[in-house]
């Protein structure tokens, strides 16, 4: 199959990755999309762990209340650098999380201390993310390692609920 640029657009809409990653992972895959994202997604996952050691010296706080006022969160999501910081994508992916959280009352354990597989479905990092029930949010922030080639990190979160 032919590797057009239109197909590279769709892979990179998809994904959220560069280009020269798209392009890549379709002549990998032989021009199937599907196959594409799957390498992309294996691809993510190892840039992530790669990433894993270094400093998480900037970040944002953001926090989501619920149209019922009745369940707020507040997240604190971490990165490297404050051009990523301030970057809109991540504010969103913070956000994002923040309404994840307030939906799903996950547990919280570190990233050092989930087993892939091995912690109940009720620690964030395990869930299917509420916006796309094919990831989890632990994909959604490796997928955010490699589109944004910084070590990304969820420190902690809180969750308020009013008792009925």
């Amino acid at each position: 199959m032919e590797i057009t640029t239109e197909l590279i657009k769709e892979l990179r809409d998809m994904t959220g990755v560069s280009v020269m990653q798209c392009k890549k992972a379709l002549e990998e895959a032989g021009g199937d999309k599907e196959k594409a994202v799957a390498i992309l997604q294996a691809k993510s996952a190892d840039i992530a762990s790669k990433k894993g050691d270094r400093t998480l010296a900037a970040g944002v706080v953001s926090s989501y209340i619920h149209a019922t006022g009745t369940v707020g969160t507040m997240v604190e999501l971490l990165c490297e650098t404050d051009f990523v910081a301030q970057n809109e994508e991540f504010k969103k992916m913070a956000r994002d999380i923040a309404m994840h959280i307030a939906a799903a009352n996950p547990r919280f354990l570190k990233l050092e201390d989930v087993t892939e597989g091995g912690e109940p479905e009720d620690v964030l990092l395990n869930q299917p993310f509420i916006k796309n029930p094919e990831i989890t949010i632990l994909s959604l922030i490796q997928r955010a390692v490699q589109k944004f080639g910084e070590n990304i990190e969820i420190s902690r979160f809180t969750r308020y609920s009013v008792s009925k």
